[in-house]
């Protein structure tokens, strides 16, 4: 068995689960840093060079809204979901839940 093969299918797998873990974390204001910890919390490690591209792409898609707050020394983007993004969210929170549903199916077809 090679690992850096498993490996990389692991990553694979978790990758596809990326932005419904975001989406999750941003029914409240999060600026990146603590979106990251939120996540971490959770035990979903997602690296901060993905994140930011993946907050920029989901803003510019319309599921995201942010503000800068500028109240403090340093300045933070703080993101929410958007209206398109709470209902992008319950159709994905749907379709996890036939995926996974599916799949628990072919695992135990298998697994006889």
């Amino acid at each position: 068995m090679d690992l850096n093969i498993i490996n990389n299918l692991i990553i694979e797998l978790k990758r596809g689960t990326q932005i419904l873990a975001v989406l999750s974390q941003l029914k409240n204001n999060q600026y990146g840093y603590s979106l990251l910890q939120a996540l971490e919390e959770k035990g979903v490690n997602i690296e901060a060079g993905t994140l930011y591209p993946l907050l920029r792409r989901l803003e510019s898609q319309g599921l995201l809204q942010s503000e800068w707050d500028t109240t403090e020394s340093r300045p933070r983007k703080y993101y929410i979901l958007s209206k398109d993004g709470l209902d992008t969210y319950n159709t994905l929170i749907e379709e996890w839940r036939k995926i996974v549903l599916e799949m628990d199916l072919i695992i135990k077809e298998e697994n006889k």
